[in-house]
């Protein structure tokens, strides 16, 4: 025979078993691990300009490149996800955080093969992400190159 649960009773098991968040705490470790991957960021761009002597353009580049290296890494011994979960919105935010959108399905779908798995699932987080990046840029040169063709610019 089964036993029927009432509004009371189910709400309190609700209660037991939703995990309780604390906004500033999470707020709290956004900020600083978010403040902490700019510093590595900032950090790795001034060696490269001042050990390597590369202009700031270049810095910049080699900063995104180790930067999202770094975090393929991560993302690759699952120690990413630990981070994001920690961290929220100060993990996932930055150009870390895009390269672990992308990583990540990559690695979890690799069983299904090349094409189906791998190539199929690499895009399922980032894929609108670089679709509206290449039509907006699309779109800003065409609008660009117009108002050039008319001479406003």
């Amino acid at each position: 025979m089964k036993v029927k649960q009432n509004d009371e009773e189910y709400n309190k098991y609700v209660e037991t078993v939703t995990p309780k968040h604390n906004t500033f705490i999470n707020c709290l470790n956004a900020f600083w691990v978010g403040g902490l991957i700019c510093i590595i960021g900032q950090g790795i761009m001034d060696l490269f300009m001042n050990y390597f002597g590369y202009s700031k353009d270049d810095a910049a580049s080699w900063t995104s490149i180790i930067l999202v290296l770094i975090s393929v890494l991560l993302t690759s011994f699952n120690l990413y996800k630990k981070i994001a979960k920690f961290a929220g919105a100060g993990a996932l935010v930055p150009i870390t955080g895009f390269a672990n959108s992308v990583a990540s399905p990559t690695i979890e779908y690799k069983k299904e093969g090349e094409v189906f798995g791998k190539g199929v699932k690499i895009f399922t987080i980032a894929g609108p992400v670089i679709l509206f990046g290449i039509v907006v840029s699309w779109a800003a040169g065409l609008i660009y190159y117009l108002l050039r063709l008319a001479e406003f610019i």
